[in-house]
């Protein structure tokens, strides 16, 4: 069935747009990839929810991290709303049909990778199954309800190599970190959604992410 786009959202794109960029985000003054990501919220019976795919063991970047659908800009898709959608149903089998695109945030620069990452915002007005449609790069897909990850108990801060500790959530079996959670901190934090969680909760990076990572 059909449903409006909620007032929180609608909302999330007129503030996250005007958001200033952190410093280590802000892409370089020219080179790196355009890239972009699909945040694709929905409504189910456990309330608003977002779409994270497992990214696979076996692929080359960020190999086996949950993630939002998306990947490189190619010339047919018309800049990073077409490429955010088209990754999407390659990797899920998302409709596009089905998704109003709400808005898009400024690019992102993500060094591991050399991605200048466009985050498309998108309502899931009519929703359809999903599923690893592309094996070779998605793992598992889910949809993770919004009160989930603003649970207390899912939450939590990963220490890198270095020294430096961010945003990171477990919910449905997956350790969500790094850039996608980044976003998903921010996410909750403009949206009313974050709920008061202990902060000083630091652990390690697991050695079996980190070896997938640092491919």
């Amino acid at each position: 069935m059909s449903s409006p786009v909620p007032g929180w959202l609608t909302d999330l794109a007129s503030t996250a747009v005007d958001r200033p960029v952190p410093v280590p985000l802000r892409p370089p003054a020219d080179g790196g990839r355009a890239a972009a990501v699909l945040l694709l919220f929905g409504e189910s019976a456990d309330g608003p929810d977002v779409l994270l795919i497992q990214r696979s063991a076996r692929g080359r970047n960020h190999a086996g991290q949950p993630a939002f659908p998306g990947g490189g800009v190619d010339p047919g898709d018309g800049g990073p709303v077409g490429a955010a959608l088209r990754e999407a149903a390659e990797e899920t089998g998302l409709d596009p049909t089905g998704v109003h695109v709400v808005g898009v945030l400024p690019e992102l620069y993500v060094l591991r990778s050399d991605n200048r990452v466009t985050p498309v915002l998108g309502w899931w007005h009519t929703p359809c199954a999903v599923h690893a449609a592309s094996p070779d790069e998605v793992d598992a897909v889910a949809r993770v309800p919004i009160s989930e990850l603003a649970d207390p108990e899912n939450r939590l801060r990963l220490r890198l190599p270095g020294g430096w500790a961010g945003p990171a959530f477990r919910v449905r079996g997956m350790l969500v970190w790094g850039f996608t959670a980044g976003i998903l901190d921010d996410m909750l934090a403009l949206t009313g959604f974050e709920r008061p969680w202990d902060a000083r909760r630091v652990e390690e990076l697991p050695p079996e992410v980190l070896r997938l990572a640092g491919r």
